[in-house]
């Protein structure tokens, strides 16, 4: 199984277009990407929510 990142808004970028051997690999990523901000200060309006999906080989 590969994994991959979608957005909810369907735009691809530099998160998007990457391919991944596990899900702790993509998940990883996001926690680079998400892992500044806190939660009960997040403004989540400024930044794409992200999704790991996984196809089949």
């Amino acid at each position: 199984m590969r994994f991959f990142i979608t957005r909810h808004d369907g735009k691809e970028d530099e998160v998007t277009i990457q391919e991944f051997a596990n899900y702790d690999d993509a998940y990883d990523l996001l926690e680079d990407v998400y892992g500044d901000i806190c939660c009960s200060d997040a403004d989540y309006d400024d930044r794409p929510y992200y999704e790991i999906n996984e196809r089949e080989s």
